[in-house]
């Protein structure tokens, strides 16, 4: 099975068992034997990667695990949060097509339903001056596995009540994420900023967070250009970066 993509998983590369997509897809890159859209996909990932460097863990044969290899020129470095954007809404937008339409984006870029964590993106790019050269996503998403080793995980099938055909489920997450991969290259950025704000998880709401290793109440108000939480505590605007910050759920 092929998706309706103009070059997204057109070419499609699939490993049984390997250690990381990410790294899988890294080798094609040097060794200049990837097109844009070529995307490497496997059942039992042993070594995944997360943000923060912590480990991406699923049952094999159970989930997406996938990494797609893009060639974003067109973002500048100063703006390669767009490109997380744009990812985040791919997914979110085959969740919802689903049933899952409470789903929400925690920022960076994970995926919830509720409290609990559905999947997870990480995007390693290479700059070319002051433009993206290459950047590969890697996505892992929760699909028909029922038990997790953490409470605060979930997947598709537990929320929708039913198991998902894997090979269906990701050929349609390649081609939501191609038609927002491409709203980005035509320039709707700021479309996708409103987008991403209004599926913010705990987006304009009053909640708890962990800063500097203490306790404070903030409330989220945006998204800064270079990729930024905004949170207003106690009447002041601050900005955090990825590893400054952290949600007490």
């Amino acid at each position: 099975m092929m998706p309706s993509t103009l070059f997204m998983g057109q070419q499609l590369r699939f490993l049984p068992v390997c250690e990381s997509t990410n790294s899988e897809a890294y080798q094609l890159l040097i060794k200049n034997e990837a097109t844009e859209g070529c995307t490497i996909l496997t059942h039992n990932q042993t070594g995944g990667r997360g943000q923060r460097g912590n480990s991406w863990q699923a049952e094999p044969g159970q989930n997406i695990t996938l990494s797609v290899i893009l060639s974003p020129s067109f973002v500048a470095v100063r703006q390669q949060f767009n490109l997380n954007m744009a990812v985040s809404l791919g997914v979110l937008d085959l969740l919802r097509e689903q049933g899952l339409q409470q789903a929400q984006v925690k920022w960076p870029n994970d995926l919830y339903f509720e409290d609990k964590k559905l999947g997870g993106i990480l995007i390693e790019n290479t700059i070319n001056s002051q433009s993206l050269q290459h950047s590969i996503v890697g996505i892992g998403l929760n699909v028909n596995q029922r038990t997790f080793p953490y409470p605060t995980a979930t997947s598709m099938a537990n929320v929708c009540g039913h198991t998902l055909d894997l090979e269906k489920t990701t050929m349609r997450l390649l081609e939501h994420l191609e038609r927002r991969y491409l709203q980005l290259r035509s320039g709707h950025t700021a479309r996708l900023k409103y987008e991403y704000l209004q599926a913010l998880y705990r987006y304009q709401e009053q909640h708890t967070f962990r800063v500097d290793n203490r306790e404070v109440q903030g409330q989220i108000v945006g998204v800064g250009e270079d990729g930024k939480l905004a949170l207003e505590i106690a009447g002041e605007l601050r900005y955090f970066a990825f590893q400054e910050i952290s949600y007490v759920i």
